[in-house]
């Protein structure tokens, strides 16, 4: 036998290749003059497996778009005649690609093969075509099925009919027609080539893994019948059909029998992810049972249309690929199975080989592998404004941006204090500023404003770390209500002008984070902390609602919920030096992780269990914060005392290592 394969660096063609290595006869494969590198490489391993595939696959330089591929003609002339099988494999699969594209690798290259094959007088043609030139026709597509009338939705399922349209009226050779289903990985090795088909979820099952326990029951959209098979299956039915007689003029399925939902798909793979699966799945048809056209016409409206290609972009999912999940039509596969009959070639249930497919994706596809997520990539080379900067946290996230190449911009109201910062770090080889500023009084900020929008050609982040806390029951407070009125200057009004102050100057450049150093007290709501909880309460509050104005013009926020920290803040209440807390440096780590992976909020799980609990039961958390108002008590300084001997007693202690990282 000798054989001629186009599109044999491919994924289906390669292991094409390898199904006709199994057989005698030379195997003579098209390849672009910038591939051949990519061929070479793939002979080599075929010769590991396969002994004499060196000698037996010959190259044979051309182009898709060129015509009857661009073969040397003296190569032609040599082997007119004596091609028995032609395998056209050479075209793109890909929903996202552009209609140019489209056409010119499926319909163009598909006419120049015909052309050759003619040429060469080879006796079978053998094209690959789709299932996408069934289109959206509703109902049973049998074989011998192919001008029905049926929509075809997309330059995708557009140009696989034109393809095979052209094989069928222009092949003046015999020739055969394969339509693959959705085609994924290998069935035992799991591998594949690149994110296709059910591969674009995976990013989404994968975050659902991360965030959620496997056991929750989760609700979920059913979008329809859809197709798989692997790429194993594809290959070894080709292979085996095109030796078969009297088969010419025919179109074979390459399908799962039966085909499969696509919530089905989904909870395969969630299972072999070990993720939450769908209990519940909407049906389809109870959105199809709206007036015609009223989905699409609502999903074209700016807002949702916003709304919904940034859910899909946090989850790796093309627009394109949401609109062709699932698909109207199922496939008769009656000539295949009379085709294969006697051998052991069938569609593995996608169940039997979803975790082969899982784990070959998350060890070599999963898009995190290849992006740089380290912290020296993010911050290197960029201005950081820090407030609070001359000790604590704000000098530990400090020393941490400049030592991976960040340029820390210090703020706070000692200058001599942040000179010293300042004088480390130049020291240790980095690069930083320092401005004296009070962030209580809203004119200085403006002025500060100004200064670093002149003296800086770009302020990539900020970080407002500056804060008063004060500690103190409403009982000891009614005569002191400038208590409530100086921790909110600070720690609201102060910081929203500040990013006010700044803020238009990161829309203008598209770009720039904010990272807001709130308090686990927001989540826990402990007694005595009313002034400092409300004021960082009223700045989450603003977060939220001002950071779905500016998303849109690339301004994004991060809000740390920090458990308690061994700061200057918290040395009054002097019960607390025997507390289980934070270092600077270990709550300088969490601002350096805003600033690197940029997420909505960084919390504790203390922190969110006490915001669940207080969602779902706020009686009983009540009860239970009043116990905490009893056992810990005022402390002098609150009273405007001092004692010497104040200490955390056994009971305080316990409680405190029970919750770890609350104001207490």
């Amino acid at each position: 036998m000798t054989y001629f394969v186009t599109g044999a660096t491919g994924f289906i063609g390669r292991h094409l290749v390898e199904e006709l290595l199994e057989r005698e006869g030379e195997i003579h494969v098209l390849c672009r003059e910038g591939s051949q590198d990519r061929l070479d490489e793939l002979v080599l391993g075929w010769e590991m497996t396969h002994p004499g595939a060196q000698s037996r696959v010959k190259k044979v330089i051309g182009d898709l778009g060129l015509d009857q591929l661009g073969v040397d003609a003296g190569w032609l002339d040599a082997n007119q005649g004596k091609i028995e099988h032609f395998f056209h494999l050479a075209a793109i699969y890909d929903m996202t690609a552009a209609d140019e594209i489209n056409e010119k690798m499926n319909v163009t290259g598909t006419r120049n093969a015909v052309a050759l094959a003619n040429a060469l007088e080879v006796g079978h043609l053998h094209h690959t075509s789709s299932i996408a030139v069934a289109g959206l026709y509703k109902g049973l597509f049998r074989e011998d099925m192919f001008a029905e009338g049926q929509k075809l939705p997309s330059a995708y399922h557009r140009t696989k009919y034109e393809s095979e349209a052209l094989v069928r009226k222009d092949a003046k050779v015999p020739w055969r027609v394969y339509r693959p289903a959705v085609v994924v990985g290998h069935s035992e090795t799991g591998e594949m080539d690149k994110i296709d088909g059910p591969y674009y979820f995976f990013q989404a099952i994968q975050k659902l893994r991360d965030t959620l326990p496997q056991w929750v029951p989760l609700i979920g959209p059913e979008l329809g019948w859809t197709n798989i098979v692997p790429v194993d299956y594809v290959a070894a039915a080709m292979a085996h059909i095109a030796h078969q007689p009297d088969l010419d003029g025919e179109a074979f399925h390459l399908t799962h029998p039966k085909g499969i939902r696509s919530g089905e798909v989904l909870n395969a793979f969630a299972r072999a992810a070990h993720a939450p699966q769908m209990a519940v799945r909407i049906d389809k048809k109870l959105t199809d049972a709206l007036p015609k056209g009223v989905i699409s016409m609502v999903l074209k409206l700016p807002q949702l249309k916003g709304v919904r290609d940034s859910v899909l972009s946090e989850f790796g999912i093309p627009g394109e690929v949401m609109e062709h999940v699932g698909f109207p039509t199922k496939f008769d596969t009656r000539d295949t199975e009379r085709a294969l009959r006697g051998t052991d070639i069938a569609v593995p249930e996608l169940e039997d080989y979803a975790e082969c497919l899982w784990d070959y994706w998350e060890r070599n596809l999963d898009p995190a592998l290849f992006k740089d997520r380290s912290f020296e990539h993010a911050i290197n080379g960029k201005t950081v404004v820090i407030t609070g900067a001359s000790s604590g946290i704000g000098q530990a996230a400090a020393m941490k941006i400049a030592a991976a190449g960040g340029i820390p911009i210090l703020v706070a109201r000692g200058m001599e204090k942040l000179e010293a910062v300042k004088t480390d770090i130049e020291a240790a080889g980095g690069t930083a500023y320092a401005y004296s500023c009070d962030l209580s009084s809203t004119e200085a900020i403006g002025e500060l404003c100004t200064k670093l929008l002149d003296e800086h050609a770009a302020i990539d982040f900020l970080v407002n770390n500056a804060g008063r806390s004060i500690r103190r029951s409403m009982t000891l407070s009614h005569d002191r209500f400038h208590d409530f009125e100086r921790t909110m200057q600070l720690n609201y009004f102060g910081t929203i002008k500040l990013i006010m102050g700044l803020v238009e100057h990161m829309k203008d450049r598209g770009s720039g984070h904010i990272v807001n150093i709130s308090s686990i007290g927001v989540q826990t709501s402990p007694p005595r902390f009313s002034a400092y909880v409300g004021s960082k309460a009223a700045l989450d509050a603003w977060t939220r609602c001002v950071s779905s104005e500016v998303v849109g013009q690339g301004v994004t926020f991060t809000t740390i919920h920090m458990p308690l920290v061994k700061t200057p803040m918290i040395a009054p209440t002097k019960m607390y030096d025997a507390f289980p807390t934070l270092t600077p440096e270990e709550a300088g780590d969490m601002v350096c992780e805003a600033l690197r992976a940029k997420p909505k909020e960084i919390n504790t799980k203390l922190g969110t269990f006490g915001q669940v609990s207080y969602a779902l039961l706020p009686k009983a958390v009540d009860q239970i914060l009043h116990m905490a108002y009893k056992v810990f008590p005022d402390s002098a300084a609150a009273k405007g005392e001092k004692d010497p001997n104040e200490k955390a007693s056994m009971e305080q202690l316990a409680m405190a290592n029970l919750m770890k990282g609350v104001h207490w």
